[in-house]
This record gives C-alpha cells, structure tokens and sequence, in this order.
C-alpha cells in the first residue's frame, strides 16, 4: 500500500448507516465497511461539520459509531466549522436546478459541499442523485468543479485502490467532468 499523504475526507452519514458489522454479507454493508476500515488504518482524515456530525449520530450503524470513536482516539477526526450558510454559492446552484425537489435535496447535503471546500475537496457519498444534482451544476459553477465525489458501493470506482493510493486528485472523478 502506497500512500503518499493524508487527506481530509468528508464522509456522508449514507456511508455511515450502511457500514456492517463483521457477519454482514449484503454488498453495500461489505464496501461501505472496508472503506471506513482502511480510512482508519490508513493516514487519512474524516472532516465533519457540526451539521455532518448530527447526521451521523442519528444515522449511523454501530460499527460506524465503533469507527468515529476510532477515529477521533487516534486524533484523526477533525471538526469543521462553517460560520454561515455560503448563500452566494447556494443560490448559484439552485439557478441550475429546476425543481423544488432538486433544490431541496441539494441544500439537504450542501453541507458536504461546505466542508469539502474548506479541506481537501472530497466527499465520500452513496448518493448519486444528489451527486449528480451537484456535478450538474458545476458544469457552470468554478467552486464545485475540482471537488472529487467517491461512492464507495461503485465498484468501477474502485474507490479503495484510489484510497490505499492516497486519495490522490484524478480529474474523472471531480464534479466537473
């Protein structure tokens, strides 16, 4: 395993509610499971806003609660504090939308937005509505472009090589492309 340096991940609590225990044979548990594994024994970071962290804490399976409380014993948790909602960027994003449906799931997840602008620009997420809502909008919107959205469960992603490799920037995988 190669790593070359530690980034800071935001992890969506989608990750968070389908991670299984060990006996866990359902696909998505297994995946999302050994992505938060590797997170914790590789050099990386998890990034929360108090707004993630709330999500997570109504969210999140008990191996995932057994994992943040991992990660925050091995200093690896890192709170991100967004002071107010980025209203300017907010509005750019529901110009690009056309439905109040649309709108309303993007600002339901605007949050990792936030905090993926204010770290290393990635978000872990199984949701590919609103991932695609967002990289909808970054077609015309700078600030979203280079933000890379991994989802786990996406085995062509092969999202833990990408991981062992240092989560390492790769245009085809940023909302922009």
């Amino acid at each position: 395993m190669i790593v070359k340096n530690s980034k800071c991940l935001v992890i969506d609590a989608s990750v968070a509610r389908s991670a299984g225990e060990r006996d866990a044979t359902y696909p998505d548990s297994v995946y999302c499971r050994d992505f938060l594994e590797a997170v914790l024994n590789i050099c990386h970071q998890v990034v929360m806003t108090p707004e993630i962290r709330e999500e997570w804490d109504k969210h999140q399976s008990r191996f995932a609660n057994r994992w943040i409380r991992s990660m925050i014993a091995k200093k690896k948790f890192i709170i991100c504090s967004v002071d107010t909602l980025d209203q300017v960027l907010l509005s750019k994003i529901e110009k690009c939308l056309k439905t109040d449906k649309e709108k309303e799931a993007v600002f339901k997840d605007f949050h990792l937005i936030e905090a993926a602008l204010k770290s290393d620009k990635i978000i872990i997420s199984l949701d590919e509505i609103v991932r695609k809502l967002f990289s909808q909008s970054a077609k015309t919107i700078n600030e979203l472009q280079e933000i890379t959205w991994v989802n786990p469960i996406k085995q062509e992603e092969d999202s833990m090589t990408w991981l062992e490799n240092g989560a390492s920037y790769q245009a085809y995988r940023c909302l922009g492309k």
